[in-house]
């Protein structure tokens, strides 16, 4: 079900394209909705998680006294707070992938254990459409982080990834490793009826 969705999410796509140049008026705008709808789309999934995960990092920073925060926590979260990052976030909020890219490439360069930073440009490169670069960078946050939001993240993004390259098997692999490692983090499959919890693991219906 999941791969028919991204069929007809490419086929609407290349009507699009074929369209768009010579559209105008009504026409245009409709061609416009369409393409405002596919990007909303495909960004649901992990813009939401990536948005819970900051608010994770901000509450657990305000709330809780340092000493509470193991090292790990500590170092994985970073300091959200500085003028790096705090750049990065604006301009990934903004669209400007290539400016975010650069403010988290030296944030990760210099604490390579940052994975929220990681993970922001692990995105940032995704939505630029540089699959291959924001693929490394999510597999390394699935090996490395011990936070399980974050490593639910990845795995998603690297399950929805192998989706839109319609490697059905791997997406599902992934997806049950997110699963695993945080149950909410696939709530959007469930409520779509795409998959289902069996004993532990997802049951998906492609």
């Amino acid at each position: 079900m999941f791969k028919h969705l991204f069929t007809s999410m490419n086929e609407m796509l290349d009507e699009v394209a074929v369209h768009y140049k010579a559209a105008a008026g009504v026409h245009k705008q409709e061609l416009e909705e369409k393409l405002h709808m596919l990007k909303t789309m495909s960004d649901t999934f992990i813009e939401e998680w990536l948005l819970f995960e900051e608010k994770l990092a901000c509450f657990y920073r305000d709330q809780q006294p340092a000493e509470a925060l193991t090292d790990v926590m500590q170092t994985e979260l970073g300091d959200v707070r500085s003028a790096e990052f705090i750049r990065g976030q604006g301009y990934y909020k903004l669209m400007m992938f290539s400016d975010a890219i650069r403010e988290f490439t030296v944030l990760v360069r210099e604490q390579p254990d940052f994975t929220l930073a990681r993970l922001y440009l692990a995105m940032s490169f995704l939505q630029k459409g540089d699959i291959s670069d924001s693929y490394g960078h999510f597999i390394f946050l699935s090996q490395c982080t011990q936070n399980h939001q974050i490593k639910a993240i990845s795995c998603s993004a690297m399950g929805c990834i192998q989706m839109q390259e319609h490697n059905v098997d791997k997406a599902s692999e992934y997806f049950n490793l997110a699963f695993q490692s945080d149950p909410s983090s696939v709530e959007p499959l469930l409520e779509m009826g795409l998959c289902s919890e069996k004993k532990g693991q997802l049951d998906f219906y492609w």
